[in-house]
């Protein structure tokens, strides 16, 4: 609303998508790779039986992309262990982003039947895994680092937003050539990733971690970034068994 008002001022919308105006780019992120990173450092620390609860009720690119990513990581992390690894994946409750006593009540039940850890996409419906996961399990955070928030976070599916900033203010006052449009920033750029200062994992090193890292950079590891891909169980993934 303000941007056309202001032609002269650059704006930078953080988390957002390129709306049409000269003076504006909207900055948005490789989700799939930061699911990636958390769905296999999770099996590598060796959990093997994982959940998904993703919000949007399935129709929130950014959610899809965190969620096909992590069931990417995981199945190539269970390949490398030579193992088959188990996930329950579910938008179910999901659709306004909120914690509600009905979500609770079905991780609840995830947890009670064997589940790990799961991983819990979507704005408030994290206080929801959060109190399910107190009484039997763990949490994997998603966007920030939300270890500060619970003890049974084991590590976040992070997006860079200090370094996506700074990025963009670089890229304007070294010639100003990214507005308008987007910028769609991943691995390449430092802008996704898990943090290894606060996880709670003891079974792979920050050393792997990095290595992983550089490879995803250099192309080696290949991402799927398919923001329809809702139901991850018809992707082929051979290591990993989707179970309701």
């Amino acid at each position: 609303a303000v941007a056309p008002k202001y032609p002269d001022v650059q704006f930078v919308f953080i988390d957002g998508w390129d709306m049409g105006m000269p003076n504006l780019v909207g900055v948005s992120y490789q989700e799939e790779q930061a699911g990636y990173f958390a769905g296999y450092a999770t099996v590598m620390e060796g959990y093997t039986k994982l959940g998904f609860s993703g919000g949007g009720g399935g129709n929130n690119p950014a959610c899809i992309r965190y969620g096909y990513g992590c069931a990417q990581g995981a199945n190539d992390a269970a390949a490398a262990k030579g193992e088959t690894v188990e996930m329950r994946y579910s938008w179910e409750h999901g659709s306004s982003f909120s914690a509600s006593p009905d979500l609770q009540a079905m991780l609840s039940g995830w947890y009670n039947a064997g589940t790990e850890v799961i991983f819990m996409c979507g704005g408030t419906m994290f206080n929801s895994g959060v109190a399910a996961a107190e009484a039997a399990g763990k949490i994997v955070g998603v966007d920030v680092d939300q270890s500060t928030q619970s003890d049974t976070v084991i590590t976040s599916a992070m997006k860079g937003l200090a370094e996506s900033v700074i990025e963009a203010l670089t890229k304007y006052y070294d010639g100003g050539e990214v507005y308008g449009g987007s910028m769609k920033l991943g691995a390449a750029d430092n802008a996704v990733g898990i943090p290894t200062d606060t996880w709670q994992l003891e079974n792979w090193s920050v050393d792997d971690y990095k290595a992983l890292y550089e490879k995803v950079v250099a192309g080696e590891i290949k991402i799927d970034n398919d923001d329809t891909m809702k139901d991850p169980s018809k992707a082929g993934l051979e290591n990993v068994t989707f179970v309701k």
